[in-house]
């Protein structure tokens, strides 16, 4: 069964939040594109300083939320906080929903989330540090290795990666889901 997702990711991702789901869906023989506003190749933030760079794809402005299955949002501190303020990401974002296809995100990845207005009444999770701006913008977070939410799932940090990444599959898997919504 061929999927292809996209991982919506610009510099200063957190480097296993991107190669982990990255490695991992490839691994079920589907394609995986990074989708970045920036042209060329982004660079890794890896634990303390920057990491490599990994190729794009597929360009924000090219991209078309209807060829693909999934979407990925890494963390970081500087990759949300960069997406989270471009109109084309969110946008990008709220198209997955529209279309009721899944969505993961982790670590510091909800604050993108949160911008393109998806979240509230929804039961989700994070790193710990951006806990109250989620429930600030009303959803439900709960502290738990990973949450799934009608085709949205969310995980904590880099440890938490082997259940995200199941949960993803999972929910790829499942397809569409209908009661996924903003």
């Amino acid at each position: 069964m061929s999927k292809t997702i996209a991982i919506l990711a610009t510099h200063g991702f957190e480097e296993s939040e991107l190669k982990s789901p990255e490695e991992h869906l490839e691994q079920q023989g589907w394609t995986v594109h990074i989708v970045s506003p920036e042209p060329g190749s982004i660079k890794a933030w890896a634990k303390k300083d920057w990491g490599k760079a990994y190729p794009v794809d597929v360009e924000l402005a090219d991209a078309d939320a209807s060829r693909y299955d999934a979407l990925v949002i890494p963390g970081g501190v500087i990759n949300p906080d960069q997406l989270r303020v471009n109109e084309a990401a969110l946008s990008f974002v709220r198209d997955f929903f529209d279309q009721k296809k899944p969505v993961a995100a982790i670590c510091h990845g909800p604050q993108v989330l949160i911008n393109a207005d998806v979240i509230k009444d929804r039961r989700l999770t994070s790193v710990k540090n951006i806990s109250k701006d989620l429930i600030n913008a009303g959803a439900l977070w709960t502290d738990e290795a990973v949450i799934v939410d009608e085709g949205l799932v969310t995980s904590r940090t880099p440890d938490d990666l082997p259940d995200f990444n199941a949960k993803i599959t999972e929910e790829i898997l499942e397809g569409r889901h209908e009661n996924q919504h903003a």
